[in-house]
């Protein structure tokens, strides 16, 4: 499974980022790994979305086996802020 990572544009939880662990023609599923696991994901129109298209090696080297947990959605997600901000200090 390709990792996509996506940041909510509206409703209660906008601009948390999530994992795409599920999609379907207009709705997606998100988690998050903490309050929405992969157990219960988030179901989400795909129009309040945005999917991050380019993500840093370290964070698509998370999701090398098949089969992925909780644990390495939560660890993605961190590496994904943490470049963010590493990004905005060198510029």
């Amino acid at each position: 499974m390709e990792l996509k990572l996506a940041i909510s544009r509206s409703g209660h939880d906008k601009d948390s980022i999530y994992v795409i662990v599920k999609e379907e023609a207009n709705m997606v599923y998100l988690a998050d790994g903490c309050l929405k696991p992969l157990e219960k994901p988030k179901k989400k129109n795909r129009k309040h979305i945005q999917v991050i298209k380019k993500l840093p090696k370290e964070i698509t080297e998370v999701f090398t086996q098949e089969n992925f947990r909780n644990e390495e959605i939560k660890r993605a997600i961190k590496l994904y802020r943490k470049s963010v901000i590493d990004a905005r200090q060198l510029s």
